[in-house]
């Protein structure tokens, strides 16, 4: 088995997984591992912007007030604050490295997106995320010390059980990371790539539904991965779905910005009744889950399959001005003029306000594993991401991993682990591809997708959920007997990784027995702080007991 040996190994080629990369190269040797093309990730669907305190007019103090109101009581203040006071900084270094945030009169032109009490979403027109990345690929790849792996599929994690090595002595027998088994999607081969600290930075899991913005690769790799390995998984009950996606526009449906409600759009009912301000005094600039509730009661209320985004009374020049890339988009590819008709949205899931718990500085409960991103779950978000938060966090923790992962390399080598003398099991991949059979398993990415916006979406219930973890547990073990038995592929990765990932969250919502934030509970329609303030955390090896308590 062939074997890549590196300082830092990266798994995901988004903002935080290339933020990290050019952080610690300075410092040692960077493999990049992507699974598809080196600009395919969630980073690049980012139209909103970063939230950071760049006004006068703005304060830490507003912009942390905003995100615990938004958060629904369960974030960890100190990994708001951190984000939020470091921000500003990292926005800074994005523009001394290249990046073209629009600007207005040599100042930032800040937007402002629903849940924010001041303008200071920091953006490049509508297509920030494709701005930064853009950047950060160029930076990467001209940098000596990285290296891009695209086309690499991460199989598992390497961790203490996989050693053969008898060279490799440490006094600490915690569960450790030393790289991940990859598959070369395009010559078959399954590669060690070992190193000294490895972080996940996957992206999000909005392929687990049937209806999202993610792009197709979003199939929660990372989350799978550290779970089957051990991490701690927290949170996953709260999925974000974006209140405006344009309806019926495919797969991954297209995302009209937060930013476009910002700039004065307004939501009304097919009949031009303007209805968010019956359910939210901020009207249309409610944060999201209230946004989407409220677009998913008025439908099922009225029998409609859409509401409508109204733009017809704000400015034709100043919409085509600030929102190009969806302007242009509409009309060239749905034939849809923005500024003389009104947009029929829906909801779609959007983000995962869980993940990978870590702690301030990207650490995972598995030694020198860290994670940043979406695939993270720092404390920041709690129950509900405030808008544009995302990036935000992604600067400011892969950053803070980086320093960390730097500050340990001495360490490391001093306790025995030394990457050059490492030596692993190699990988059996099993020759048979049984493709008549696979044309069975492989309908179950569908299955899920259908059972989890039927049962685990924006309005749940315990029977629903129940439902759901019972048919997902079958599907588990038929993907889990084929995976076992057949030659692997980036297919089989994914849904295998699907099934996992879906399996978390179901599990997840059945624990919360409350309505908060994103989590919204039919049987249990109210907020329960004197049992349900805390976070929700799942371990794969106190998963069969912890779960006896839900009687299925």
């Amino acid at each position: 088995m062939e074997t890549t040996r590196s300082d830092f190994l990266v798994i995901g080629s988004g903002i935080a997984g290339l933020y990290y990369a050019l952080s610690v190269a300075e410092h040692g040797t960077v493999a990049i591992v992507t699974k598809k093309e080196r600009a395919d990730s969630n980073t690049n669907y980012a139209q909103g912007g970063i939230a950071s305190v760049v006004s006068p007019d703005d304060s830490y103090e507003l912009h942390i007030e905003d995100t615990l109101r938004t958060g629904a009581g369960i974030c960890n203040r100190a990994a708001v604050e951190v984000t939020v006071r470091e921000g500003p900084a990292h926005v800074k270094k994005l523009l001394d490295l290249g990046v073209e945030f629009t600007m207005r009169d040599g100042q930032f032109d800040l937007g402002r997106e629903g849940g924010h009490s001041r303008n200071r979403i920091v953006h490049a027109k509508d297509l920030t995320g494709r701005e930064i990345e853009r950047v950060l690929l160029a930076r990467a790849s001209e940098h000596p010390n990285i290296q891009l792996f695209e086309h690499h599929a991460v199989i598992e994690l390497i961790t203490n059980h996989h050693l053969i090595s008898s060279k490799v002595e440490s006094k600490d027998k915690s569960p450790c990371c030393y790289g991940a088994y990859v598959l070369d999607e395009r010559s078959g081969k399954i590669s060690a790539f070992l190193a000294f600290s490895t972080l996940l930075a996957t992206g999000g899991v909005g392929q687990v539904y049937l209806h999202t913005t993610n792009p197709t690769i979003a199939t929660g790799d990372g989350i799978a991965i550290a779970y089957r390995a051990g991490a701690r998984i927290a949170n996953m009950e709260f999925i974000q779905f974006h209140p405006t996606a344009l309806y019926n526009s495919g797969s991954p449906a297209f995302l009209i910005s937060e930013a476009v409600r910002g700039f004065g759009a307004v939501l009304r009912t097919r009949d031009g009744e303007e209805f968010m301000s019956r359910y939210d005094e901020r009207g249309s600039l409610a944060s999201r889950d209230i946004v989407a509730r409220a677009i998913d009661t008025e439908l099922k209320k009225r029998g409609d399959d859409f509401v409508y985004l109204d733009l017809r009374h704000l400015s034709a020049d100043a919409v085509r001005e600030q929102f190009p890339y969806i302007y242009t988009t509409c009309k060239e590819r749905f034939k849809l003029d923005i500024t003389k008709e009104p947009v029929p949205v829906v909801p779609a899931a959007h983000y995962s306000c869980g993940g990978i718990a870590t702690d301030l500085h990207g650490r995972t409960t598995i030694g020198d594993l860290y994670a940043a991103g979406e695939v993270s779950m720092t404390g920041l978000h709690g129950a509900n991401r405030l808008a544009s938060n995302s990036l935000l966090e992604a600067l400011v923790f892969s950053a803070r991993a980086a320093r960390a992962s730097c500050g340990a390399l001495s360490d490391l080598r001093a306790r025995g682990k030394n990457v050059e003398k490492v030596d692993v099991a190699a990988w059996e991949n099993r020759e048979l591809t049984n493709y008549d059979e696979w044309v069975l398993i492989s309908h179950n990415r569908k299955e899920i997708q259908q059972l989890m916006w039927d049962y685990v979406g924006i309005v749940r219930s315990m029977d629903r959920l129940k439902r759901a973890l019972r048919r997902i547990q079958l599907i588990q073990a038929e993907v889990e007997d084929f995976y076992r038995r057949t030659r692997i592929s980036t297919s089989l990765l994914e849904l295998r990784n699907l099934a996992c990932v879906a399996g978390i969250i179901v599990k997840s919502a059945l624990r919360r027995q409350e309505s908060r934030g994103l989590h919204y509970m039919i049987d249990f329609p109210y907020v329960d702080d004197e049992h349900f303030r805390h976070d929700t955390v799942l371990e794969k090896e106190r998963d069969d007991s912890l779960w006896e308590e839900v009687s299925i």
